[in-house]
């Protein structure tokens, strides 16, 4: 990293979940005076918290995805259509991880219509010349988002292991350009997003004919040059072909009207810890001092 200022966008909802099934599968749920369950929300502050004292980030910003339906499913209506409804154990946590995220001191983003991956995209455009840029989430997706000064911090294990790309490691490893990934998703579609791309061509296929054709529209003007098999396959899903690459295409164009000056992170307080254990967050105070020292 370099003396810029270094941003750590989070994505919130990528760790709230990861929190909550990792604990709740062993029956953990840590619940509040009145039964409300807290442990996707108490997971979620302590990876950011942990994320922060490993990383050292001087600047910081939460995303949310801001309700189920955006504007892919208006284009798509099987987008996510195939995921289960979240547990309802985890329903009251959506709001209640926001509020955790405020009082602990950090920005929360999202906008309705569009998913957190499209805030982080437009974060990363806005401030890729001002900053060195680290993104925490589970969600490859995000890999086309890479530049010179972003990388991307995939969650391995636990609250502290992660497996960093940088734009070098994924040229290397996949011989495109990281904005080209979005037209590999177009062809393998995304089994966990619901879109199928073109059915019979796999992740390997995909990735072959974005390298020999350099994009989608590559790959369409030269059909009579592939074997006649894959000719065929992508002649009869074109149109989901198409589609599927507008769905895998994060958007990098949201107005942000926030200054990168505000994301700056200051030193906590203890008051901040004491006062969320105060309100049944015990677990993220006590990861909090054994993290830090209170001014």
């Amino acid at each position: 990293m370099t003396n810029k200022p270094h941003l750590l966008l989070v994505d919130g909802m990528a760790l709230l979940f990861r929190s909550f099934f990792a604990s709740s599968a062993m029956g953990h749920y840590i619940r509040l005076q009145d039964g409300t369950p807290t442990n996707g929300v108490q997971g979620f502050a302590r990876h950011v918290l942990t994320a922060q004292s490993l990383m050292k980030p001087t600047h910081l910003a939460v995303c949310w995805d801001m309700g189920a339906q955006t504007f892919r499913n208006e284009i798509f209506d099987g987008y996510k259509a195939n995921r289960p409804a979240p547990p309802e154990e985890m329903l009251p946590q959506f709001d209640m991880a926001k509020r955790v995220s405020e009082m602990i001191g950090w920005q929360n983003f999202g906008e309705v219509g569009m998913e957190a991956d499209d805030m982080i995209g437009s974060m990363i455009e806005k401030w890729k010349d001002e900053a060195a840029i680290t993104v925490i989430s589970g969600d490859k997706d995000l890999l086309q988002l890479l530049n010179p000064s972003t990388r991307i911090a995939f969650t391995k294990k636990g609250y502290s292991e992660y497996d960093v790309y940088t734009e070098q490691r994924f040229k290397e490893e996949y011989l495109i350009e990281p904005y080209k990934f979005a037209d590999v998703k177009a062809f393998m579609g995304d089994t966990s997003d619901g879109y199928p791309g073109v059915k019979g061509i796999g992740p390997k296929t995909a990735l072959q004919l974005i390298q020999t054709y350099g994009s989608v529209e590559g790959v369409l003007e030269n059909l009579q040059a592939l074997k006649p098999a894959q000719r065929n396959k992508i002649s009869e899903h074109l149109e989901m072909l198409q589609l599927s690459h507008q769905l895998a295409k994060i958007h990098r164009n949201m107005a942000i009207d926030t200054e990168l000056d505000q994301l700056q992170l200051t030193d906590y307080e203890y008051g901040t810890f004491e006062f969320l254990e105060s309100k049944g967050f015990s677990v993220i105070a006590k990861h909090a001092r054994s993290l830090y020292s209170f001014v």
